[in-house]
């Protein structure tokens, strides 16, 4: 077949992991069809735009990025959390900024990408071409994947749209996951990122009924999948988990070395009144009780977090709350947001909005705040061994990842001797020094 023939599609995908991973799922379908994929707008037949829609900034640079792909190819199908979102009126937000797009289509939906794409540019059939790797096309360097293990969540917290846009919760069979995984690991994944919109809640919609992996029974609940997944020899790293009592179950397994001593846990806040305004769930936990037995059964844990600052009714005195749980928490990733009003959330029609400047400055202040925990966190890792994960080689030395830092959205270990090291390879080094967000090592002495 004349490569010319090939029907190419051009792709651009936005907005966060569990975004990414479906862009995975559609690339995947459209590889093992026969279809080229293209980075760029040059030669590409269509563009699929996977958006985002979760804030105001993201909802510009989405439609910003259809409007570019349609001057720069003219043919192009939108998919992705902004394609179920509507404004004020009802009307679907992208089909009116963009009424010339082919074919619009929510989260989660390859299939219905992969109607509008056969519908404007048929496959070509080739035995020859409708070849795909067994683990699928992914977005990630080959040494770490993410793992999305459900879609939607049952949760209706008031700053959030994203179950009008995803829906409610619904758990992957616990046997397709540790396949999936399985397959991974096969194709060299050394790290797995465990995704969805609320990890904790994983086999709740499905009773933790059971299904089975490799010939043996597996229940659909999170601690047996972290079971399973510790089988494969690799890290696995667990995101967007709630405080949940059912949480505790799993930090025996990161004492035991099974999986990593990682948490990524968004409190948003540390005000009982304010969760409850946001209507979190595990809003009347005690989390500064809970973390301090986290630790006491696996010192090494490392906790990130993300908090609001500027949410509606927030006073001086609930900010500091926020400060002092911070204070006392010590967590060693915080990431903050200014509270953003999006279109559609419960949260736009509470009382006692914080003007614009004071959100801001807020999370400035708490930023500055936490840099000071942050920092004392990593020095008390100065001096000792660990094992890190590398994720860049040049003459400088080696970029790498700890235990403790996932990947763009934590901080990396700079070794200085690391020159001859390999990407995706595992390597042991001491800790010597660290700043704010970073580790510096050297490798370790063998003896």
């Amino acid at each position: 077949m004349n490569k010319k023939q090939i029907p190419t599609v051009g792709f651009v995908s936005l907005g966060c992991p569990k975004a990414s991973s479906d862009a995975e799922a559609i690339l995947t379908r459209l590889r093992a069809e026969g279809y080229e994929i293209s980075g760029n707008y040059d030669g590409a037949d269509l563009v699929v735009v996977n958006t985002c829609g979760f804030i105001d900034a993201a909802v510009e640079e989405s439609l910003d990025a259809i409007g570019e792909a349609l001057a720069e190819n003219g043919k192009v199908i939108v998919t992705g959390c902004l394609g179920a979102k509507k404004d004020a009126q009802g009307r679907d937000i992208v089909q009116t900024a963009h009424p010339s797009v082919l074919a619009v289509t929510g989260p989660h939906a390859t299939q219905e990408v992969m109607d509008a794409v056969h519908n404007y540019l048929p496959p070509l059939h080739d035995p020859f071409v409708d070849l795909v790797p067994p683990q699928g096309i992914r977005l990630t360097p080959p040494h770490y994947a993410y793992l999305k293990i459900s879609e939607g969540c049952n949760h209706r917290c008031t700053f959030c749209i994203i179950p009008s846009m995803r829906g409610d919760l619904v758990s992957r069979p616990v046997g397709d996951v540790l396949r999936e995984a399985e397959l991974l690991a096969e194709s060299g994944v050394k790290e797995l990122l465990v995704i969805s919109q609320d990890t904790s809640a994983y086999g709740v919609d499905v009773k933790y009924r059971t299904g089975f992996w490799g010939g043996q029974p597996v229940k659909t609940r999170l601690k047996e999948l972290c079971d399973g997944l510790s089988k494969l020899g690799i890290w696995v790293r667990l995101h967007y988990v709630y405080p949940y009592p059912s949480v505790d179950d799993l930090i025996p397994l990161m004492a035991e070395g099974k999986i990593l001593p990682y948490l990524d846990v968004p409190f948003q806040h540390a005000s009982p009144r304010i969760l409850k305004a946001m209507k979190r769930p595990a809003s009347s936990e005690n989390n500064l009780e809970r973390i301090k037995k986290w630790r006491s059964i696996c010192p090494e844990l490392t906790i990130r977090s993300t908090f609001i600052t500027g949410f509606p009714g927030e006073t001086d005195a609930e900010f500091e709350e926020l400060l002092q749980f911070l204070e006392e928490a010590e967590l060693d990733r915080v990431g903050a947001f200014a509270y953003s009003p999006v279109e559609g959330a419960a949260a736009n029609e509470l009382p006692g909005a914080v003007p614009d400047e004071v959100r801001e400055e807020r999370r400035l202040q708490l930023m500055e705040f936490q840099e000071d925990i942050s920092t004392r966190r990593l020095e008390a890792r100065i001096g000792k061994t660990m094992q890190v994960l590398v994720d860049e080689v040049d003459e400088e030395g080696a970029v790498a990842r700890s235990p403790g830092d996932a990947p763009e959205i934590d901080g990396l270990v700079y070794i200085t001797d690391g020159a001859d090291l390999e990407v995706g390879e595992f390597a042991t080094v001491t800790i010597n020094d660290c700043d704010v967000h970073d580790m510096y090592a050297t490798l370790a002495q063998t003896s």
